[in-house]
């Protein structure tokens, strides 16, 4: 896990300013909300919703984001008024949490807009539930959130906004369909189950911090499209939570709330929050316990019993989202990475006839948007596969072809990228061979999924020219696609479409 997270590649340096931004926007949110006079309460609502604010907005363009950022404090006034007005009255909290909870999951068909809002709805519901908050601090927190989402924002946008000037990415959308068909309408229907049974034991657990339970469950429908990989995201909750509250006994507690220790130490989790999200979950799930630990030793409440709570609540509230995903309207693991695969092969396609007219001599052909087009999708296909190479896999067939699957991908990507690159250069030529070439990957791609048997079109010497040989190497892995995607004779050993 350390060799993922530290050795993974950065490209840009993305993740590292990505994390860096964060500890600045949500350091000066925190220092703005302690100038006006807030409350120790107010200065942790506003961190939060500083977090919140750099950490959920991923619309594509810089203009998008600011927009959605706009968007949030509205929303999260809204809902902090109703969890604080019914605090008193745990029935209807409790199915108005639900409520949320339904809503926010459901608001993914719009997008990552529609995602950043529910989830921004939804923590700032878990927020009146983490501090307790009442009717008479409204005014204090409605301003902390304020205070700090603009402050937030002012570093994003004005003092940092490395994203300005960058090739726009191309979000994927998820596969489209009609009522429960649609992935989002399935999954808002298993969180609020989920969310409704770790609701229940949360509260036989701790009726003072049962909204953990239910805030693991959420969080483990986050980002996840089929059961298997809510089962992994669960699993990697569980993980590390534990080994953050190991951390916790070791770091969090002996620092009893001391206000320096305990500053370095969130500015040391919210870094890892940020750096570590794109490429371990349960490293992020670490350094999210320890900033909780931090942050409750800050307000006074921190023991070794909350934190052996912390581990039960959380464990009850990923079996929660277990349970939901695979008995209330389930997604297969195989119909999800199957679409995705699709998707991503016919995106190669794409690059690669882009790259030939840029070649033959179009101003207008473009390939550079379609590549990270691609890279996005894979990053779908990996999250897809990633049940499915667990190494608590006892499919071993299965398993094997599925990393065939990733390495071949990544085979076709890399030329794409090759091809893409030669593209670039004014002076490369058009070669009549090129049409001929693309016509070819385009017969693979749609040979891979006709459902037929014959052997794809393998190439034979390398070309000397640079173009043909990146189309020449991707002709290849095409062709080797076809054993893993399209298994033996039985379907059952087929790795998607079953």
């Amino acid at each position: 896990m350390l060799k993922k997270v530290f050795m993974a590649p950065d490209p840009g340096r993305v993740r590292l300013r990505f994390a860096a931004r964060a500890v600045l926007g949500i350091g000066l949110a925190v220092v703005v909300c302690g100038l006006t006079g807030q409350s120790m309460t107010g200065m942790v609502a506003g961190g939060l919703a500083a977090l919140l604010a750099l950490f959920t907005v991923a619309d594509a363009t810089v203009r998008g984001q600011a927009v959605t950022t706009a968007l949030l404090p509205g929303t999260g006034v809204l809902v902090l008024a109703v969890a604080a007005e019914l605090h008193a009255y745990p029935v209807a909290r409790d199915l108005a949490f639900l409520a949320v909870v339904g809503a926010g999951v459901y608001a993914r068909r719009w997008g990552p807009r529609g995602h950043s809002l529910g989830v921004f709805a939804f923590m700032m519901f878990f927020v009146g539930q983490f501090l307790h908050v009442t009717p008479v601090q409204l005014p204090e927190l409605y301003a902390a959130v304020l205070l700090s989402v603009l402050t937030a924002a002012a570093v994003r946008f004005g003092l940092w906004c490395y994203e300005r000037g960058r090739p726009v990415p191309t979000a994927p959308a998820p596969p489209s369909g009609t009522g429960l068909a649609r992935v989002t309408t399935r999954q808002a229907v298993q969180a609020v189950a989920g969310a409704g049974f770790a609701l229940v034991l949360g509260q036989l657990l701790s009726g003072q911090r049962w909204y953990w339970a239910v805030g693991a469950t959420w969080w483990v429908f986050v980002n996840t499209a089929s059961r298997g990989e809510t089962l992994v995201r669960g699993f990697r909750r569980v993980l590390g939570t534990i080994l953050g509250i190991g951390l916790g006994f070791l770091v969090a507690l002996p620092v009893h709330g001391a206000v320096v220790p305990s500053l370095v130490l969130v500015a040391v989790a919210v870094f890892g929050i940020f750096y570590s999200a794109a490429v371990s979950y349960t490293w992020m799930m670490l350094c999210v316990t320890l900033l909780a630990e931090v942050l409750y030793g800050l307000l006074g409440v921190l023991t070794p019993s909350l934190l052996a709570l912390r581990v039960a609540e959380t464990a009850v509230g990923a079996a929660g989202a277990m349970f939901a995903v695979l008995i209330v309207l389930p997604v297969t693991t195989h119909t999800t990475t199957d679409a995705w695969i699709q998707r991503a092969l016919r995106c190669v396609h794409a690059c690669t006839a882009e790259a030939a007219a840029r070649l033959a001599g179009s101003a207008t052909a473009d390939p550079a948007p379609r590549v990270a087009e691609l890279e996005q999708l894979l990053g779908r296909v990996r999250l897809s596969v990633a049940p499915l190479v667990h190494p608590l896999n006892p499919l071993l067939g299965r398993k094997g072809r599925a990393r065939r699957v990733l390495a071949l991908l990544d085979d076709c990507a890399r030329e794409v990228r090759g091809l893409v690159a030669v593209a670039a250069d004014p002076e490369a030529s058009h070669d009549a061979r090129l049409a001929a070439a693309c016509w070819r990957v385009e017969a693979a791609v749609e040979a891979l999924f006709d459902g037929g048997g014959d052997p794809l079109h393998r190439p034979g010497e390398v070309p000397a020219e640079a173009a043909l040989a990146h189309l020449h190497g991707l002709e290849h892995a095409l062709a080797d696609l076809a054993e893993p995607l399209r298994g033996t004779a039985r379907p059952s050993r087929r790795l998607v479409g079953a």
